[in-house]
């Protein structure tokens, strides 16, 4: 078995001056009362054969509700603690109006071992943060694609 990969967006845009960017925070109960280190780029892993930049776009929209509009611009790849190597694009956009958040379902068994399964969303929230609090709110390993970001924007 190859190496674990993952790809996703990095939706930004200009507020007031200000570059702010668009974070998901994971659904679920052990994500439940987690924030800051915990957010994360939409992403996913690819289907069989699928274009790495084809499952970025594909996980963006199944996890935000949001499709993806616009030039793609390549932010590099990370790896993230558990060895799993993320590949992220950015791109320019924004929430639209009257936006709900809508999102895929997972099952899980909850509480554990009860035989109980319960219904819960991969995302619970997302937000636009402005770099010095999503590079909080990120997964650490992650925040260099806040950085190459910030740097191809200067």
């Amino acid at each position: 078995m190859g190496k674990r990969l993952s790809a996703g967006l990095l939706m930004y845009r200009i507020k007031d001056n200000v570059l702010e960017v668009f974070l998901a925070h994971p659904g679920g109960p052990y994500f439940e009362k987690k924030d800051d280190g915990n957010w994360s780029i939409p992403k996913g892993e690819p289907d069989d054969s699928e274009e790495l930049i084809v499952t970025a776009m594909r996980e963006f929209k199944e996890e935000t509700g949001i499709t993806p509009v616009g030039e793609l611009v390549p932010l590099g790849t990370i790896t993230q603690k558990g060895g799993k190597l993320v590949y992220c694009w950015a791109f320019e956009g924004d929430i639209p109006v009257n936006y709900v958040h809508e999102c895929n379902y997972f099952e899980e068994e909850w509480p554990p071992h009860s035989g109980e399964y319960k219904e819960f969303p991969e995302i619970d929230k997302v937000s636009f943060f402005k770099t010095d609090d999503a590079k909080i709110k990120i997964k650490a390993a992650q925040i260099p694609f806040i950085d190459r970001l910030q740097e191809l924007l200067k």
